[in-house]
């Protein structure tokens, strides 16, 4: 947790404040959040279902990615009073409008991958 009175914390913040593309940005930034939305793109999950597509991800970093999508009304996420627990998370109307720009910025990645690496495997992933 930074401290809110840092430069670094009112650099952003007004970065954030000032620029639409920032902020988008500050919204899908981390390693794990793109791999989350591109699952949940598709359909809603179970939290199961969700870790098991996400090779790699620790259950601490999948649940504060998740909780940092809802905070931003991207996700939704819903319990059902049942034994066990089950939990399932969507994306909200606000996530699904940015299925075009998620779209846009894997064809771009995959063409500046071909370009910069010909050699490498390039997954076309299914918007």
């Amino acid at each position: 947790m930074r401290k809110e009175s840092s430069t670094n914390t009112i650099n952003e913040k007004q970065i954030n404040d000032s620029c639409g593309m920032a902020y988008s940005l500050s919204v899908l930034g981390g390693r794990w959040k793109p791999a989350i939305l591109c699952r949940l793109m598709h359909h809603t999950m179970r939290y199961s279902d969700l870790k098991n597509s996400i090779e790699l991800i620790s259950e601490r970093m999948l649940v504060s990615q998740l909780r940092e999508l809802e905070a931003d009304q991207v996700v939704k996420r819903t319990v059902y009073p049942v034994v066990p627990p089950r939990v399932e998370y969507e994306l909200t109307p606000l996530g699904l409008s940015m299925r075009p720009m998620l779209k846009a910025m894997s064809d771009w990645g995959n063409l500046h991958r071909s370009k910069v690496n010909p050699d490498a495997d390039i997954v076309v992933s299914d918007f």
